[in-house]
């Protein structure tokens, strides 16, 4: 086993390790995420990531609103 310096120079290079691993990670995850929300709503400018969705959000949210003319034959 390792022992004193050469134990804490392991530790710290574990460490090291795991937070680059864990940072490329996340980062992907965020940037995926975030690519896959293509509709906006006209009105309050939430994203949503599929037609279907953004139809439901707009009637519910905004029913006194015109239909915007791309969910008009979206099937909810």
């Amino acid at each position: 086993m390792a022992r004193g310096q050469q134990k804490i120079q392991s530790q710290q290079k574990n460490a090291k390790k795991a937070a680059e691993k864990k940072k490329s990670q996340g980062a992907d995850q965020k940037t995926a995420a975030k690519a896959a929300l293509v509709h906006t709503c006209p009105v309050c400018r939430t994203q949503m990531p599929d037609p279907k969705t953004f139809k439901q959000h707009f009637e519910s949210k905004h029913p006194k609103s015109p239909l915007p003319p791309e969910l008009v034959d979206v099937q909810a």
